[in-house]
């Protein structure tokens, strides 16, 4: 028996990316409170997410990086790992969005968004994976996917395919992975009040028919995310592989 609870994230480091703000700020400071050292990473300042974690009573560092650099992976981690120690937990949150009809979609916009939100990913987690495998360590990958690994959407071409390629990707790694004690699952966060929705949020049309569909009659915030990350970075989740939780207000059981 031990006095240690099943959620708790103390003595272990988490690299968590785009935490600059939105959901990866939520999920940054929600490890944090429950323990863990944080590494921000992303091609924007972290002042704001480093003081949130303070706050929290955490401790956190910064680590200023283009994700959509080649062949960068591999340093990522390893810097994360300098400044927090062998990291135990990564979180792929990094992502853009591109809205245009399907008729009349960029090229340059299908690339940079594949590139980031799926390419990028996955060799995060294959970076991380082989750093666990080689130091005979387990871990914890929680992917950011999204409703659209699941649904269609409109308008948004690249994401959806990104969303529903990192879904794939999720299972294919938890797949290879769990024999080796290394978790790989999924958060599908709902409409949430980020960046990447502020367009919706103001179409008072769309934000009014998408608070329609949620049984829960709101928005999803940042923090929302951050618990069910806590969650699945955790010894609740050790038998949880290739997972993708909603997280989504009740949107997908309307």
């Amino acid at each position: 028996m031990t006095d240690r609870s099943p959620f708790s994230l103390a003595g272990r480091s988490a690299l968590v990316t785009g935490a600059n703000t939105g959901i990866g700020q939520g999920i940054a400071v929600a490890l944090a409170r429950a323990g863990a050292t944080v590494v921000a990473a992303g091609r924007s300042a972290m002042d704001e997410t480093l003081a949130q974690v303070t706050q929290a009573g955490g401790t956190g560092h910064a680590l200023r990086v283009d994700l959509q650099e080649a062949g960068i992976a591999a340093r990522v981690v390893a810097e994360a790992a300098a400044l927090a120690g062998p990291l135990d937990i990564l979180v792929n949150n990094a992502g853009i969005i591109r809205r245009a009809d399907a008729l009349d979609f960029s090229e340059s916009d299908w690339d940079e968004v594949m590139n980031l939100n799926l390419k990028a990913n996955f060799f995060l987690a294959q970076a991380f994976a082989r750093a666990a495998l080689a130091e005979r360590r387990g871990g914890r990958i929680v992917n950011i996917a999204s409703l659209l690994s699941i649904q269609g959407g409109i308008r948004v071409a690249s994401y959806t395919a990104s969303k529903s390629g990192l879904a794939g990707l999720t299972r294919l790694l938890a797949n290879e992975w769990a024999p080796h004690g290394i978790n790989v699952n999924a958060i599908a966060p709902g409409y949430v009040e980020t960046n990447n929705t502020q367009a919706l949020r103001e179409d008072p049309a769309r934000s009014a028919a998408i608070l329609a569909r949620i049984p829960a009659g709101r928005w999803g915030n940042p923090s929302d995310i951050g618990g069910a990350a806590v969650f699945l970075a955790s010894d609740a989740a050790a038998y949880v592989h290739g997972a993708i939780l909603p997280v989504d207000g009740g949107w997908l059981a309307r």
